[in-house]
């Protein structure tokens, strides 16, 4: 029995490790996301109601089935991954909650079965992996913007609450006109050009602010998990190249074995 078990074991395997049902699994989370997206337009999705559905019972019956099929392979060792955890609990998630209440609960889910596109696909996964390296990084460039932002939030309110009140009025609105100038939205026709006809000088705080705070900040950021990503990229080549390696040594023993054998006959 345990030899009949090993061999279902090496077919399932075998099998939710292969090209074609991980491209399978893949085009339902897009066809999913698609199922997702009409259902937000009243005019389609009233009339085909049913047919959305039962669509989407039958796409989360395959998630289910994926999920325990990984499990059955895998067992222990499938819970030491966090990308099948982070599938595990947003299938089961959609499983528990399909025929509750708790509808909005349930679209939550929904929607997130969408994100299993990143699990799919490995170029995302390593994203995701760069970006959740940079998080160190990150922080600590946020500490230091929010400083920045404290201090011209400071700075602004001193020079610019009478000229602009609803902008540098108090500290709190100082801080909200600093992140739509951080964000580049308007900042230069609703609130660097009314304050510049005032004072001449003005410029300089918005520049200044401008260059310290989007370009060198957001640059360190994206440097970090670019970083990252090409350190990812490089363990991927190192891990390939060994298992080349491994691979040909195989097939240099291979040869040697056939030679023997060869030998032996003679």
């Amino acid at each position: 029995m345990s030899g009949n078990n090993s061999k279902i074991r090496t077919m399932l395997a075998a099998l939710i490790n292969g090209h074609k049902f991980n491209m399978f699994i893949t085009v339902l989370i897009i066809v999913n996301a698609i199922l997702i997206g009409l259902e937000t337009y009243p005019a389609v999705f009233e009339p085909n109601k049913r047919m959305f559905l039962l669509l989407d019972y039958i796409i989360l019956i395959i998630f289910a089935i994926e999920i325990a099929l990984k499990i059955i392979v895998e067992r222990a060792s499938f819970f030491k991954s966090n990308w099948n955890i982070f599938d595990f609990i947003i299938v089961l998630g959609s499983v528990i909650l399909y025929n509750t209440p708790y509808v909005s609960v349930l679209r939550i889910f929904r929607v997130l079965r969408v994100m299993r596109a990143i699990t799919a696909v490995p170029s995302l996964r390593r994203v995701v992996r760069a970006l959740f390296m940079a998080i160190p990084t990150i922080t600590s460039v946020i500490i230091v913007m929010s400083i920045i932002f404290y201090v011209y939030a400071v700075i602004g309110t001193a020079f610019y609450s009478k000229i602009a009140p609803e902008y540098f009025g108090n500290l709190q609105l100082s801080l909200i006109t600093l992140f739509q100038v951080f964000t580049l939205e308007s900042w230069a026709s609703g609130v660097f050009r009314p304050i510049f006809e005032e004072i001449g000088w003005s410029w300089l705080y918005f520049v200044s602010f401008i260059i310290i705070a989007t370009f060198i900040m957001i640059n360190l950021i994206v440097g970090e998990i670019v970083n990252n990503a090409q350190k990812i990229s490089e363990e991927i080549e190192k891990e390939t190249k060994e298992i080349k390696d491994d691979t040909s040594e195989i097939e240099d023993l291979k040869s040697d074995i056939k030679e023997l054998k060869t030998m032996l006959k003679k």
